[in-house]
């Protein structure tokens, strides 16, 4: 009931005021004193939830100070990020020293662009540095199936995300210390001993140290399902913990002697809790290490206090010594995978097979059946090389390639160079292997992408499993999988003959719609992708396409050649590949055929045409953007890219009727230069869109441009405010679905703009 009074509070739409939630921790107090432990536990649950909510949030920078720039010292805590152009870190602010009071102690994202790598090689873990910085409060994309960064960025107790201003006038106070500091240089010994490729792999193995894994190594691994098994997890942790507690008892047993002064199987656990203790220091007290952390103290103190527990009623305790002393786990992924994944596991395992290869192979049946719920709706995916990839993965490195690792950078810590030789040998064995999860995870049949479902597939799919996993004699259990259907074939929603459904993608400063009719999808522009590594196409346009279940795009259109409508459109491409590719005539997309005023074409009953640029039209950037209309039985729609007022005014006086249309995407993103008086008024529009990033330096939309479509009776609906936007072209005209509006959650950054969510 903890955990269930912590979930009702993170699922609620917007955060009661603070004294509420103080209110219901004194109640639950109360009740556990007169003994009613499970109404107790789900009031305590969630005012320490929602406490914990509104610190976290209190800790966040005030809007006020965004756009400023601040002098900030402090220590490098994680190990930075090197990338082409810029280098990331996690930078924990000192608490004395000048800071500004909003800041002091905090902890922020920064991000040190040079192109001179070897100037930010500096940056090291453990550092102390002085600099100037421009900060901002977490917020992120709001899109079907993205990334949800404002979320993680509550959980994280994240204050801000930023850049270093001026990176020449950065001061190095101190040169790095502490275990941060340890890890990076010994990162830096296995690069320099282990010259295969594979090294990063024994890095991620050894120290949790992921930054030598690009998006490739990361896709493949998601496709064999094999993410838990390379970063320090659990598992390793409770590997460590088991070797060391074996070790430990051995050495008793060799010496009776020291029994008298502690019991064996105290020593045994006390020795595993120690080195679960300095492995987890060791992957820099990752997340999922102090979670296992965690666990393993909790069973370690029951047998130092001599207390008998069942494996259920040990994983019970373990999940409250973890709520108690994080409340906001449930929002990360991995607490939810560690739980439920060892819950099944107790549940139909609980007696161990006299057959070591009978009890393995039904854990990974188990574990399939029982998380395959759980990894569609986090990820979106279910990895159908999975089940094989784990059969080989699961042992070969936990028993082979992690402990030659681990064994290696032990002695590597005792004597420099100790360690090299059983470092290559783990790679060695890691490259036998390797091939043929490289086989599996690049095969058409690796992974399944499906659709965003509706709340209720998760709790039907789970019911689903445990009826698949109840005793083999009950009968009917193949129809449990009429229960996964809601989850595995969600209705999509596709619009009927006739009718047309526009999703503007919040892709941040740029533009990128998705149309689809009843058997047809359309993208306009893949939005932007710039040199700090940011690809709109891949991580907002993609995962959005994915979410609503594309299978295939029959038609591209590119407006025009500007990097904020057609810098995503690489990794677009690349994950659907495109037939048909149209663009600004003159604008150099490679392989794309010209969209000229007059070209047009039906899907479904549904008219598309374009309307700019006429035949012979020069390319002059935003103004020879495609404008393209769709028109429906129920209505019309205009998507107009960047052209500017003088292009609307040429569209009014040629053709008056065709600008007329109930929905507009706003020219321009809403700038001064667009959305002449005139050719607003003429559109007739009762939605006006606008599609621009939050805070953007335009500052886009301008004030007066959406008061001009207000006056003329549109609303102004903006992707920077209310994420993506859902529009159905159908009987009732046209409809809107704002994402940030319908799936409101209590970490969301609006609503803090709007004062929703009231911090002390």
């Amino acid at each position: 009931m903890l955990l269930a009074g912590i979930t009702a509070m993170l699922l609620l739409p917007r955060m009661p005021p603070w004294p509420l939630c103080a209110a219901l921790l004194a109640v639950g107090f109360a009740l556990l004193w007169r003994g009613r432990r499970v109404a107790a536990a789900a009031l305590l649950g969630a005012g320490l939830a929602g406490l914990h909510v509104v610190h976290a949030l209190s800790l966040q920078l005030p809007v006020a100070l965004e756009r400023s720039d601040i002098v900030v010292s402090g220590r490098i805590v994680d190990l930075p990020e090197h990338d082409p152009r810029r280098t990331r870190f996690a930078f924990r602010v000192a608490r004395d020293g000048g800071q500004h009071d909003a800041l002091r102690g905090r902890l922020l994202r920064l991000a040190w662009y040079d192109d001179d790598i070897e100037a930010r090689s500096a940056l090291r873990a453990g550092q102390h540095w002085r600099f100037t910085v421009r900060v901002r409060a977490p917020r992120g994309l709001s899109n079907p199936g993205g990334f949800d960064s404002e979320k993680y960025a509550l959980a994280r107790r994240i204050a801000a995300h930023g850049y270093v201003r001026d990176p020449d006038q950065a001061v190095r106070l101190r040169p790095g210390r502490g275990i941060n500091a340890w890890r990076e240089s010994m990162a830096e010994r296995i690069e320099a001993a282990v010259e295969s490729p594979s090294s990063r792999f024994v890095r991620a193995l050894a120290l949790g140290d992921t930054r030598g894994l690009d998006d490739d190594d990361w896709a493949l691994l998601r496709a064999d399902g094999l993410t838990h098994l390379v970063a320090i997890s659990g598992l390793h942790v409770g590997l460590v913990a088991g070797f060391a507690a074996l070790l430990g008892s051995a050495v008793w047993w060799l010496v009776p002697a020291l029994g008298r002064r502690w019991p064996r199987p105290i020593a045994a656990a006390m020795v595993g809790l120690i080195a679960a203790a300095v492995y987890a220091a060791v992957a820099g007290f990752a997340l999922p290490t102090v979670r296992a952390l965690l666990m393993v103290v909790t069973v370690a103190m029951m047998r130092v206090l001599r207390r008998r527990l069942s494996l259920p009623d040990a994983l019970v305790t373990a999940a409250m010594v973890i709520l108690l002393a994080d409340p906001l786990s449930p929002l990360m992924s991995g607490f939810w995978l560690s739980f439920a994944g060892v819950a099944w596991l107790v549940w139909c395992l609980p007696d161990i097979e006299r057959s070591p290869v009978r009890g393995f192979l039904s854990a990974q049946a188990v574990a399939t059946i029982g998380l395959l719920p759980l990894g569609v709706v986090l990820f979106g995916q279910a990895s159908l090389a999975g089940p094989l990839a784990n059969l080989v993965a699961v042992p070969w490195w936990t028993m082979v390639v992690t402990p030659l690792v681990l064994v290696g950078t032990l002695l590597e810590a005792v004597h420099v160079g100790a360690g090299e030789w059983l470092w290559r040998l783990a790679t060695f064995c890691f490259d036998l292997a390797w091939p043929l999860f490289t086989w599996l995870g690049n095969g058409p049949m690796a992974v399944a992408w499906l659709p965003e479902s509706r709340w209720f597939a998760l709790p039907l799919a789970m019911l689903g499993a445990f009826w698949l996993l109840l005793p083999r004699g009950l009968p009917g259990r193949p129809l449990a999988l009429l229960l996964w259907l809601p989850l595995l074939l969600p209705a999509r929603n596709l619009p009927a003959p006739g009718e047309a459904e526009l999703l503007v993608i919040d892709v941040g400063q740029g533009t990128s719609v998705l149309v689809r009719t009843a058997n047809h999808s359309l993208l306009y522009d893949m939005g932007p992708a710039v040199r700090d590594g940011y690809d709109a196409g891949e991580r907002a346009v993609v995962p959005a396409l994915r979410a609503l279940g594309v299978r295939q795009l029959d038609r591209a259109v590119v407006s025009h050649a500007d990097n904020d409508h057609v810098g995503g459109l690489e990794a677009v491409v690349r994950e659907y590949p495109v037939d048909s590719l149209w663009a600004s005539p003159g604008s150099g997309v490679e392989a794309a055929r010209g969209c000229v005023a007059g070209d047009a074409w039906w899907w479904d009953g549904v008219g598309f045409s374009f309307l700019h640029p006429t035949p012979y039209f020069p390319y002059s950037g935003n103004e020879a953007s495609c404008v393209l209309r769709i028109e429906t039985a129920h209505g019309s729609a205009l998507l107009t890219g960047d052209i500017g007022a003088v292009v609307e005014r040429i569209m009014l006086k040629r053709q008056p009727q065709q600008v007329r249309a109930e929905v507009v995407l706003v020219g321009h993103h809403g700038s001064a230069d667009s959305s002449d008086p005139a050719f607003v008024e003429a559109t007739g529009a009762r939605l006006a869109v606008v599609s621009s990033g939050f805070g953007n330096r335009f500052r886009h939309p301008r004030p007066e441009v959406v008061e001009r479509w207000r006056a003329a009776g549109a609303e102004v609906p903006d992707t920077a405010r209310d994420g993506a936007l859902r529009i159905r072209l159908g009987p009732d005209g046209p409809s809107l679905e704002a994402r940030r509006r319908t799936q409101r959650r209590l970490w969301d950054a609006q609503a803090r703009l709007e004062g929703s969510v009231a911090v002390p």
